[in-house]
């Protein structure tokens, strides 16, 4: 039987673990695998042209520490969870290209909003909005 497949958004803010907690409740109800996804954008330079999905070897201090926490809940939930570290350099595309890709199979993306404001977001961007239009899953967010 192929388990639904939600992928999680992971950033370590408080929001990203809301959106955590809400990809749990989605789980149970379905019968799902959870996902835990995060974007380390510190590879820059490395992945100007692919954003390449990292061995744990290679996993930053930080990177390790949010998916432990992140395993932890969800394994005490009795819910399948798999781990994936992206060394990109933009979020939001390294997320989409994530999900957007066939051999994934990701059916739901949940993913936290922090809200920055409108004057960061003007200069910054948002993630959880560019998630939303170029993804083709299905997206909550979770604010």
């Amino acid at each position: 039987m192929n388990n639904k497949k939600i992928m999680v958004c992971l950033d370590g803010s408080k929001n990203s673990l809301r959106g955590l907690d809400k990809a749990i409740s989605f789980a149970k109800q379905s019968d799902a695998i959870i996902i835990g996804v995060h974007s380390d954008t510190s590879f820059s330079a490395f992945s100007a042209v692919r954003a390449p999905i990292l061995p744990e070897k290679k996993w930053k201090k930080e990177s390790k520490a949010l998916m432990n926490i992140a395993k932890k809940k969800v394994e005490k939930n009795s819910i399948e969870f798999e781990r994936v570290v992206i060394g990109g350099h933009s979020s939001g595309i390294d997320l989409t290209t994530f999900a957007n890709n066939p051999k994934n199979k990701i059916d739901q993306i949940v993913i936290g909003s922090r809200g920055m404001g409108f004057p960061k977001e003007l200069f910054f961007g948002s993630t959880s909005n560019f998630v939303l239009h170029k993804a083709k899953a299905p997206v909550t967010i979770i604010k």
